[in-house]
C-alpha cells in the first residue's frame, strides 16, 4: 500500500471514528477525528455550535482543521458527516490521501443514532432522508467505496485494507 494518510468519509452515524480506531491500530498509524477536534478546540459540544451560531459557522471550523490535518502523515482521519460535501474540502482530501466512502444503508443509520439530540441534522427524519440521499451523491467522489453495514469495525478495517491493497 503506498497511500500514507486515509480519509474516512460518510453519513452521521456511519463508524467512522470506531473504523479509523480499529483501521490506525491495524495500521501502527495515529487517528484524528475532526468532529472531536473541533469540539475541544471550541470547548462545546457541535449540537451547542449548531444551536448558537449554526451549520455554515461549524462547516467554517471544520474547514479550518481540516488544514491544520493536512501536513500530517500515517493517519487516518475520522471526518464529520458534512466534510466531504464542501468541494474545498473534497478537493484537498482526495489531494492529500485516500478517501473511503463508508457506505451505510438509511435504516441502519436511524438505527445507530441516538435520540438524545447530539445529532442537530438528525431531528427531522424526513430532512434527514433527503439530507443522506443528497450526500451520497457527494461521497461516490471518494477513492474507495466500502460496504461497512451489519459489520463490526474490526471486519470493516479489514475490508479497507484489501480494498487499498487491490489499487
Amino acid at each position: 500500500m503506498t497511500a500514507d494518510k486515509i480519509y474516512l468519509v460518510g453519513f452521521m452515524a456511519a463508524g467512522k471514528t470506531t473504523v479509523a480506531r480499529a483501521l490506525a491500530a491495524r495500521l501502527g498509524w495515529r487517528v484524528e477525528d475532526v468532529d472531536a477536534l473541533v469540539e475541544a478546540r471550541e470547548r462545546r459540544t457541535i449540537a451547542d455550535i449548531f444551536a448558537r451560531q449554526g451549520e455554515p459557522h461549524f462547516r467554517a471550523l471544520e474547514r479550518e482543521i481540516l488544514k491544520l490535518l493536512l501536513p500530517l502523515r500515517h493517519v487516518v482521519v475520522a471526518t464529520g458527516g458534512g466534510s466531504f460535501m464542501d468541494p474545498e474540502n473534497r478537493a484537498a482530501m482526495n489531494m492529500d490521501g485516500v478517501s473511503i466512502w463508508l457506505d451505510v444503508r438509511f435504516e441502519e443509520i436511524v438505527a445507530r443514532l441516538p435520540a438524545d439530540g447530539r445529532r442537530p441534522l438528525a431531528a427531522d427524519r424526513a430532512q434527514l432522508e433527503r439530507l443522506f440521499a443528497m450526500r451520497q451523491v457527494g461521497y461516490a467522489n471518494a477513492h474507495v467505496r466500502i460496504d461497512a453495514a451489519d459489520a463490526p469495525a474490526e471486519e470493516v478495517a479489514e475490508r479497507i485494507l484489501d480494498a487499498l491493497r487491490e489499487r
